[in-house]
């Protein structure tokens, strides 16, 4: 079954689509996009920031109350995971549970802690990241 995702490359450049062999420990994927019809790129994961596997291609409605951005606004909840507060080099912040960070792989997944947004889950590529923060 293929995996809706959201490709964040280090330029900037974003790309919606579809991969079915996405693997961490693996150098490139495809992403098969809709762009009159549709075609199947070559992705370069030391090229990416991150890879957001989403709910939905086009993101979720900007009426949503409230984004929940730090662990202090789940603090009742209980979680399954480290707490994670990954910097991306690009100023971006995000805060997770992981359950499978090491510094000698290419990336991590986490778990975005808003379960009300439109990210499942994220891979994020240590090349892009400027800084890591866990909790307990």
């Amino acid at each position: 079954m293929p995996n809706k995702v959201v490709v964040h490359y280090l330029d900037g450049k974003v790309e919606r689509g579809y991969t079915t062999d996405f693997q961490p420990n693996k150098e490139v994927f495809h992403l098969v996009v809709k762009d009159n019809g549709e075609k199947s790129i070559l992705v370069k994961i030391l090229n990416l920031k991150a890879v957001f596997f989403v709910k939905k291609l086009n993101g979720l409605s900007k009426t949503r109350s409230k984004t929940k951005r730090n662990f202090e606004e789940i603090k009742d909840k209980k979680l399954i995971g480290k707490k994670v507060r990954v910097k991306f080099t690009d100023g971006e912040i995000l805060c997770g549970l992981t359950l499978g960070y090491s510094a000698d792989r290419r990336g991590f997944f986490f778990t975005p802690i808003d379960t009300e947004g439109n990210n499942e889950r994220i891979f994020a590529v240590l090349n892009a990241v400027k800084d890591i923060t866990f909790y307990e």
